[in-house]
């Protein structure tokens, strides 16, 4: 079943200081118990239909070192072409303009100067995909087998009600978030934005439960906290429930619906057009950071192609990896209206406690570069098609004793920011 929990974000929604307070309810998408009973008979039926329909035949098979097994697909027989409206689509194999104004990498710190073109997949030491194929991470039984319910593999659970708006002389409610997820990030708002791009860097952060996660992404929205929420999502995550290991991942995710019928990770649903046959979503990046050691960060580009409609997403800073079709939105095929960056995590209260899973490094922002993690280079695609520095930066956290957030800027970074923090301490208990 589905755990349920309930989070807080406050959002400024205009002017002179006229707060919407947005009640969230969300679900764990899937539950890993140790008393979890074994599959029935019907159950291990639906699951290995399910796999059929996922993993498709391969053209060639990759063994990764993670356990991982990589399917080479033919680009026409991908998942995404399970749709009825993409039956007859002609792939875009490149987007017809790019962001102009991507951040000059060169501009870099010395103490900065691990790249993301130093970071792989590590299934990349076994071999490559072939030209006309993608990289498919395979989806196995137990994967299925841990989610809450075959339909609901893959997905998030989440829809978002409304609540009165909060004028600034009344009292704030109480952001504490009752038993959900909790976030440290940074967002703009009050704009048509038609993309995002952003360089964080890499970690691996420990999960006290299975059935929690942490990430660090960016969030492209459109339409309201409510059920026609739009969101496209990307970047990196630790979740043994999706995964079966504590491994950082590449991921997306995409809904139209705030999480209801709508979208899943990666390619575990149609959806995602991918044309590139390097990258694999859902498959593990390595290196990682260490603390007081080299930093790995990897740079993420999602932006609008406003001739087509599409949102198409770079890795790094030559993987163009493919496109969300605009027809799969509503609100997102005009444009967005938020951009988020930084890390959310679960927050599953073990023994009536706050969590002990770590968000980015597990250590607070104030402790700068080489322990902490980070969002650099921050920057929005405006109407014009270019890459603009965000403008009026807003901060957000549940509970900053837990994890917190720092904004700052300079001529190397940008807009950039440190983000994260261990949860459980002495003062979050």
């Amino acid at each position: 079943m589905a755990v349920a929990y309930f989070s807080r974000r406050r959002t400024r929604i205009g002017h002179k200081g006229v707060f919407l307070f947005v009640f969230v309810i969300l679900g764990v998408s899937s539950l890993s118990c140790a008393a979890r009973q074994p599959p029935t008979s019907r159950q291990k039926l639906q699951v290995h239909k399910h796999l059929k329909r996922l993993n498709k035949t391969p053209v060639k098979t990759i063994q990764s070192p993670d356990g991982d097994i990589i399917d080479c697909v033919h680009i026409s027989h991908q998942p995404a072409f399970d749709h009825p409206f993409l039956k007859d689509h002609k792939i875009q194999m490149r987007p017809n303009y790019h962001p102009e104004g991507l951040y000059d990498d060169i501009k870099v710190t010395t103490e900065s100067k691990e790249r993301d073109n130093s970071i792989k997949q590590l299934w990349h030491v076994n071999g490559m995909c072939p030209e006309d194929t993608i990289p498919i991470r395979r989806t196995k039984e137990d994967d299925v087998l841990r989610a809450s319910s075959v339909k609901r593999y893959g997905k998030k659970k989440h829809t978002s009600v409304p609540v009165p708006r909060i004028m600034p002389n009344s009292a704030d409610p109480d952001l504490v978030n009752e038993s959900g997820h909790q976030h440290a990030i940074a967002y703009v708002e009050g704009d048509k934005f038609y993309g995002a791009k952003a360089t964080m860097n890499v970690w691996e952060p420990k999960i006290q439960q299975s059935n929690e996660f942490s990430l660090s992404q960016i969030w492209v929205l459109g339409g309201s906290f409510g059920e026609d929420l739009n969101s496209i999502e990307a970047g990196w995550q630790v979740s043994p429930d999706l995964y079966g290991d504590n491994n950082t991942r590449l991921f997306t995710y995409w809904t139209s619906d705030a999480y209801q019928a709508t979208g899943c990770y990666n390619l575990l649903c149609s959806g995602f057009i991918q044309i590139n046959n390097n990258i694999a979503m859902g498959a593990s990046i390595s290196p990682v950071s260490a603390f007081r050691n080299s930093q790995y960060d990897i740079s993420i580009l999602v932006w609008k192609d406003q001739k087509e409609g599409n949102w198409w997403m770079q890795f790094g800073n030559g993987y163009v990896l493919g496109y969300w079709p605009s027809f799969l939105f509503s609100y997102l095929a005009d444009s967005a209206s938020m951009i988020e960056w930084g890390g959310e995590v679960v927050n599953s209260e073990p023994d009536g406690q706050h969590t002990s899973t770590q968000m980015g490094s597990g250590r607070f922002p104030e402790e700068g570069f080489g322990k902490a993690s980070y969002f650099r280079n921050i920057q929005v695609v405006d109407k014009d098609n270019n890459l603009k520095s965000p403008k009026d930066i807003g901060t957000f956290t549940e509970q900053s004793n837990c994890y917190d957030v720092q904004t700052g800027s300079n001529s190397d970074w940008g807009h950039y920011f440190y983000y994260g923090g261990p949860g459980k301490n002495p003062n979050c208990p």
